[in-house]
């Protein structure tokens, strides 16, 4: 597969990384496969998370080909970058071509980035997850790693203004084991374990602030409010 756009979007991924000083902090990267199929299943905090999730790859020299809705591969500017960097577009309303390319794709030694909770928590803890996941992996007879992400919320996120200039934010981004769960349930109590594990460590206090899940001390949505909040118009950007 050629990759002549990836590598500049990386660099400059990194470059921005470089100036806004951002402390990007990765475990766990070791656990991706140098080669062959794997899926990352990763948590849904910010609208930057693909970029961070990709991050985690990084050290094992990989590429990840990410899940994303297909109105982002319209846009004049995103749509051109995604599909020359080979993400997989889901339409809702056609899913079962998302999967066949994913499957495909996984198939022929690619790794697959899946957000499972399909959109952003407002709450920073994990919501459910919808299928897809799971079922990917053992198809494909590939290893399922679970992946937390935080700190990208700072940066931008659902209902919050968006502050890409932010300097010196901490993110954390942590790779797990290769997980075999039974159920999507397995999954995400997986990937909860991680965040909660990314939280406990992260270098800044987020007692009070809105960028904290509220079961810790901070300002965030409760899971239930989060969901009251989702089911608003979407003009409603509280």
């Amino acid at each position: 597969m050629s990759d002549r756009v990836y590598p500049p979007v990386i660099a400059a991924a990194k470059l921005l990384f470089r100036v806004l000083d951002l402390r990007v902090t990765v475990d766990g990267a070791r656990h991706v496969p140098i080669t062959g199929g794997a899926v990352l299943a990763s948590n849904h905090v910010s609208y930057l998370d693909f970029v961070f999730a990709g991050f985690g790859a990084l050290p094992s020299r990989r590429l990840v080909r990410f899940m994303a809705k297909h109105e982002v591969f319209e846009h004049a500017v995103s749509g051109p970058l995604m599909r020359g960097m080979h993400h997989i577009p889901v339409d809702r309303a056609a899913g079962q071509e998302s999967y066949r390319q994913a499957l495909a794709a996984l198939r022929s030694g690619e790794v697959v980035g899946i957000f499972p909770e399909a959109t952003i928590s407002r709450s920073f803890t994990v919501k459910d997850v919808k299928s897809g996941a799971v079922r990917l992996a053992a198809e494909a007879g590939v290893p399922l790693l679970p992946v937390a992400l935080w700190g990208t919320q700072r940066l931008w996120t659902k209902g919050r203004p968006k502050n890409l200039t932010q300097r010196h934010v901490p993110v954390t981004i942590i790779v797990g084991e290769p997980v075999e769960p039974t159920t999507d349930q397995d999954l995400r109590t997986r990937m909860q374990e991680l965040l909660d594990e990314a939280q406990a460590r992260y270098p800044e206090p987020g007692e009070g602030q809105w960028w904290h899940p509220a079961h810790l001390g901070g300002a965030a949505p409760t899971p239930e409010e989060a969901k009251a909040l989702d089911a608003r118009p979407v003009t409603d950007t509280r």
